[in-house]
């Protein structure tokens, strides 16, 4: 039987080829940071990693890290409900709630489990899930293994949600499920306006912080913050493997019910190990430095705000976006595989982004900033940037 279906994979995997969709994955051999190494022993900066905060080498989380493993051990060997639960966990589940302003949190190890274990554990057939159409695969995955009535309304335009709202008035309970920031585009949900409709036509909100959560808002706080919408939505979602420390591990934060019935429902929950020691402790340790100081977080806003505008002076077409996702847009999908191979030979680590990734004629390169970078390696990636710009086209 194999034979068929190799050929049949042989033939799709050309096709990706010839259509300049195939995607090569480049070997680090360092820390995660501004600046990599890669396999063949060349340094590059890196402006691709969900690094926002900088603190994926953070010495702090590092050592935490590391005295978690010496005094509680490598792993937990079982689930949570079993004999996976230490006082750390619990710990991290308050900083958490802390964090957001919600009254529990239950983590997972992605938030693509987090995601994925939702929505099946509180809606039936007899509810409504209502979500934004450019939402997370995992969004999109855990809808699907609910049988509540799905709803899609166009990106962020609250004039579709509103019909999507009264279209589901026929079901018993309604939700709107939302990413903070897209992660293709960076732009950030108007979260104000969807808690004002979904107060309107009785429905709840769901967030996914996993782009905003350390980036967008104030202090960083996510869009609760930026809308003052604290105490309006009812369930965050969000992931430790970005602006928190860049490892692994998700989490659900929100009202206590909902979480207590993920804690007794949700499969992912209850059929995978909990987090290791090391995780959750440096977790924990994060969440005290984000309570000391909002210096990370102003940084990173400053470098986004200078890279941006210094782009789009270069004459470069950029999304607007208030999050750490600058996408520089090209259009053409094999181009932006040109645009990004040629810009690696700069020494910048940048990737273009392509169908399905993202839709038809939509292809870009996904720039992302973190507080890491200083000006000199913003200022050399503006310079790659504009160089190979001019070689290919795209600037005149």
């Amino acid at each position: 039987m194999y034979g068929k279906f190799q050929q049949y994979l042989a033939g799709e995997l050309k096709a990706i080829h010839e259509a300049g969709l195939y995607k090569n994955e480049r070997e680090i051999c360092s820390a995660q940071g501004a600046e990599i190494t890669l396999k063949d022993g060349s340094k590059a900066l890196n402006f691709c990693a969900n690094n926002y905060l900088g603190l994926s080498d953070n010495p702090r989380l590092i050592a935490a890290a590391k005295k978690a493993m010496d005094e509680r051990g490598y792993g937990m060997s079982s689930v949570r409900f079993i004999c996976g639960t230490q006082d750390l966990h619990k710990e991290l589940e308050k900083a958490i709630a802390d964090y957001f302003h919600t009254e529990d949190t239950i983590l997972y190890a992605a938030c693509f489990d987090a995601n994925g274990g939702v929505f099946e554990p509180l809606f039936t057939a007899d509810d409504a899930i209502i979500s934004d159409s450019l939402n997370h695969a995992s969004i999109i995955d855990g809808v699907r293994l609910c049988k509540a009535v799905r709803y899609r309304y166009a990106n962020a335009d609250m004039a579709d949600l509103e019909r999507c709202l009264q279209e589901a008035q026929a079901q018993r309970f309604r939700i709107i499920v939302t990413d903070g920031v897209f992660s293709m585009d960076g732009n950030v949900a108007p979260m104000d306006k969807i808690c004002d409709l979904a107060e309107k036509y009785d429905a709840l909100v769901m967030v996914d912080e996993s782009h905003s959560a350390g980036v967008v808002g104030k202090t960083g706080r996510g869009v609760a913050e930026q809308f003052d919408c604290y105490g309006r939505i009812d369930i965050h979602t969000g992931t430790l493997g970005k602006s928190f420390g860049g490892a692994v591990g998700g989490f659900t934060t929100g009202r206590k019910e909902i979480i207590d019935m993920l804690r007794q429902r949700s499969r992912p929950y209850l059929f995978s190990n909990s987090l290791p020691p090391m995780i959750v402790a440096a977790g924990i340790e994060l969440f005290k430095m984000l309570s000391e100081s909002n210096a990370i977080h102003d940084k990173q806003q400053a470098n986004v705000e200078y890279f941006r505008d210094k782009m789009m002076a270069a004459g470069f077409d950029i999304k607007p976006t208030q999050s750490a996702i600058c996408a520089v847009m090209l259009y053409d999908a094999p181009l932006s595989q040109k645009f990004a191979a040629r810009i690696a030979e700069e020494g910048i680590f940048v990737t273009g982004f392509y169908y399905p990734v993202v839709p038809k004629g939509q292809a870009r390169i996904r720039v992302q900033i973190s507080a890491a970078h200083e000006r000199e390696h913003l200022d050399k990636a503006i310079a790659a940037f504009i160089k190979v710009g001019r070689e290919l086209g795209v600037l005149k």
